[in-house]
């Protein structure tokens, strides 16, 4: 927001202000966006890394997707290898089952568990997330469903790394700093990433250990393990695809929510679409996705107004570059301001208003190639993981939807809700939303 002010008053394309000794270049509208991820993507695509990320900490540069700081042959390796293992159409069909069974695992839980009691709608979609990318990655479960306070836990310790690593850190506006680390935030950082691997190191002892406890088929730590990579490496890309998978899917889930709550005539018209398409003694799958273009356009326009990465993550310039006839100096830290253009009156009509109309039948989409519309980056260092994203926040709300009546605690009106945004390297609401979930048909 304050960001947004600043671009109004010394922009709009482009501003700079210094931090430390690190210049600073913010792109607030979509023709800056197009020069600096397009335009000039070979000369701005290297990655400004902060000093908490644990591949900085370890020195650890090769196995890591977000925070390699140039797109070098490692990098471009490892993001070959886990499109074609995870993120390509043919892998991401091939998941599909998958979805469809964690998803309805979640329902049926909360329909036995939770119906009628407050609960955390972040935390029911991170179980689902997190059992998901569980079974893609390595063939299991990562938590028990009905293991409440272990859920609570781990959402916040994914919560927890992201605000470390959003924290302003001295460090990074004065390197020469780093050594000491005034702040702990590498320490913290650390201890948070150890906490983490918990969750599959063991899986990972084993399956290095005997080559007879592979699933069939393999998964893709089988393909991590015979493409010669090490625990560390492994530690450090589950790292990223746990983390990113679960806090960004789990929180758009529930801006999602939030806004259908808040906005009733756009619930009624999602729940009369899941009734027309669905039957109200069947499940929700990912096959049924493409009939739903109501519900995909109100995750469209929630991400319009509550991007994942408000800035996405932090550019850096390879080499002095003119753009957009500025200067940018080698080094310079670069920030695309996606929170911005996507609320941009000149833009969007109503632009601060949920509007999910405004996505029926339009062209824009998460690929990365409108530049008034990329949530998920554009160029060489868009998130990979877009098309993982895409079919796991529609369906788990759209199973939600189509199997529950969903109200506010008692007590609560619709201008209870709390739409503050938390920011960071992901966005996510400041007060977790609380809603009490009514099966609508006997799911148990």
């Amino acid at each position: 927001m304050t960001l947004a002010r600043f671009a109004k008053m010394y922009g709009p394309d482009l501003f700079s202000f210094k931090l430390g000794t690190k210049l600073v270049i913010v792109g607030s509208t979509p023709a800056a966006a197009m020069a600096i991820l397009k335009t000039h993507d070979r000369s701005l695509c290297a990655r400004f890394v902060p000093q908490v990320a644990p591949s900085k900490c370890q020195k650890k540069y090769d196995s890591t997707i977000g925070w390699v700081d140039e797109c070098n042959e490692s990098w471009k390796n490892l993001r070959t290898f886990t499109r074609t293992e995870l993120f390509s159409g043919k892998a991401i069909n091939s998941q599909a089952l998958i979805r469809d069974k964690k998803v309805n695992e979640t329902v049926n839980h909360v329909a036995k568990h939770m119906q009628g009691k407050e609960v955390k709608v972040r935390e029911i979609a991170f179980g689902a997330v997190l059992n998901m990318m569980g079974n893609i990655l390595v063939s299991k479960d990562m938590i028990e469903q009905s293991n409440e306070s272990l859920k609570g836990e781990l959402c916040e310790i994914m919560n927890k790394i992201t605000d470390v690593a959003s924290s302003p850190n001295i460090s990074d506006f004065y390197p020469i700093l780093s050594p000491f680390d005034l702040q702990n935030l590498r320490k913290r950082s650390m201890e948070l990433f150890d906490r983490s691997c918990q969750l599959w190191e063991a899986i990972v002892k084993e399956r290095k250990a005997s080559e007879t406890s592979s699933p069939s088929p393999p998964d893709f730590l089988d393909s991590l393990i015979q493409n010669g990579h090490s625990t560390v490496d492994i530690n450090n890309i589950f790292m990223e695809l746990f983390g990113a998978g679960t806090e960004t899917s789990s929180s758009m889930v529930e801006w999602t929510m939030a806004e259908l709550i808040k906005n009733p005539r756009c619930m009624k018209i999602v729940q009369e679409e899941l009734a027309r398409e669905i039957d109200q003694d069947k499940a929700v799958k990912d096959s049924d996705l493409p009939k739903l273009t109501y519900l995909q356009a109100c995750v469209k326009e929630t991400l319009r107004l509550h991007p994942v990465g408000p800035l996405l993550l932090p550019h850096r310039a390879i080499e002095t570059c003119t753009v957009m006839n500025y200067t940018i100096p080698k080094g310079s830290q670069i920030l695309v301001n996606v929170w911005a253009i996507g609320r941009d009156p000149s833009l969007w009509e109503d632009a601060c208003v949920f509007k999910p109309e405004r996505f029926v039948n339009s062209c824009l989409d998460f690929k990365g190639n409108d530049f008034e519309y990329f949530p998920f980056g554009s160029g060489r260092r868009m998130c990979p993981g877009m098309p993982m994203a895409a079919k796991h926040i529609p369906l788990i709300v759209a199973a939600f939807i189509h199997s529950f009546d969903w109200s506010l605690p008692q007590g609560k009106t619709l201008n209870d809700i709390d739409m503050s945004e938390k920011y960071g390297i992901a966005m996510r609401m400041e007060k977790t939303l609380l809603l009490v979930p009514k099966a609508k048909i006997n799911i148990i």
